[in-house]
């Protein structure tokens, strides 16, 4: 199975609509917190393409995008292809 890696703040509602996915799925992953690590943040944009929304989410070094991009890449049925990858 490829990583999982998050960024997320402590107060997202939307990082833990994304986490609670990932766990119903029961697949692990890496949580990178970046409230108040600017270098974490500017890690995080600089990997999510000038992204600067929480959460963003990587597989691999796929990069996801947002909750609702996970959310609707579940939906069409092309997230748990890639979680057994």
């Amino acid at each position: 199975m490829a990583p999982i890696v998050i960024y997320t703040k402590s107060w997202c509602p939307y990082c833990s609509a994304a986490k609670d996915l990932l766990q119903r799925k029961g697949v692990p992953f890496e949580e990178i917190e970046i409230t108040g690590r600017s270098e974490l943040r500017e890690e995080m944009i600089e990997r999510a393409d000038g992204r600067t929304t929480v959460p963003q989410i990587f597989i691999g070094e796929q990069h996801i995008g947002g909750c609702d991009d996970l959310y609707a890449l579940d939906a069409r049925g092309g997230l748990d292809p890639l979680l057994v990858a």
